[in-house]
């Protein structure tokens, strides 16, 4: 059953909502996950937890918190992930630092197999095309799945 419009209090992570977009027409869309924002260190966050009602969410939340505590280790995780998948050899540390430095996460969403995704923004605009950002998929031992480009 959809739950469109309950939300969800999380002590550390702050108040989720069913996400829903506005088309020009007016139309409301409502979509299958519920949205919220964290500040870390000075930056909004966009949180995402998938699914459509709040008990089939809530399950989601330590996977999510958790994702948050150690967001400078995922994040390198991810960054270093990125720049292996799009490299023709091995990676040199000064490439894997660079993209440390230039990419930032953007929003994290967690899914209801575990997996998490990392969804990264090109602070310089020297890697990716305006429009397309890299996505980091995480298994449930932070393992990278997938390296995705989305847009």
């Amino acid at each position: 059953m959809s739950d469109e419009t309950s939300t969800i209090d999380d002590p550390e992570l702050g108040t989720f909502a069913r996400a829903r977009s506005e088309l020009t027409d007016g139309t409301v869309l409502t979509h299958d996950w519920f949205v919220g924002t964290i500040s870390v260190e000075g930056t909004e966050l966009e949180l995402m937890l998938e699914g459509t009602a709040s008990d089939e969410v809530a399950p989601l939340l330590p996977r999510l918190r958790d994702t948050v505590k150690r967001l400078p280790i995922m994040k390198r995780i991810a960054t270093d992930a990125v720049v292996t998948n799009f490299s023709t050899g091995a990676p040199e540390a000064h490439e894997l630092d660079d993209a440390a430095s230039d990419l930032t996460i953007e929003a994290i969403e967690a899914a209801a197999d575990g997996t998490v995704v990392l969804h990264l923004i090109d602070s310089c605009g020297e890697h990716f095309p305006e429009g397309y950002w890299p996505a980091v998929h995480l298994g449930v031992d932070d393992g990278v799945v997938q390296v995705t480009v989305e847009s």
